[in-house]
């Protein structure tokens, strides 16, 4: 795999090719899904790209009714809202992403501490990150 800058860019790549990275400091260990080239942990610059399994826990959501412009050209808005996840990646990390496979309608179907999976959403440039409940 070619070196990309430690950019969202370069991370938006990688999530079109199908694969959730993440940055993790070659001086500490300490891994972010926040591209960065400068370790918010101990402040090194020597950043490597590793792929991530894209396995989580549901730590928190909302359901959106008002989205933002792309996920309201994909059809979301007031009578068809999504919900927006925030995930603990196994590695440890935490994300933010859309959250797919329930019923944003019935919030209260949807349950905190819920595994989850991540999965890519389009293609190209209108690739995006989601998570769908495990099983």
């Amino acid at each position: 795999m070619a070196e990309r800058d430690f950019t969202r860019t370069s991370f938006a790549e990688h999530l079109a090719e199908g694969r959730l990275m993440g940055v993790r400091c070659r001086a500490c260990g300490a891994l972010s899904v926040v591209p960065r080239v400068v370790c918010a942990s101990c402040r090194a610059s020597d950043p490597e790209w590793v792929e991530l399994s894209g396995r989580g826990t549901l730590e928190g959501f909302t359901v959106v009714h008002v989205p933002p412009t792309p996920l309201a050209a994909a059809g979301f808005g007031r009578d068809n809202p999504y919900a927006s996840a925030v995930v603990r990646l196994a590695e440890g990390p935490w994300i933010t992403a859309q959250l797919v496979g329930v019923d944003p309608k019935r919030p209260e179907s949807i349950r905190v501490g819920l595994e989850v999976r991540a999965e890519v959403i389009g293609e190209g440039e209108a690739a995006r990150l989601a998570f769908r409940p495990e099983g």
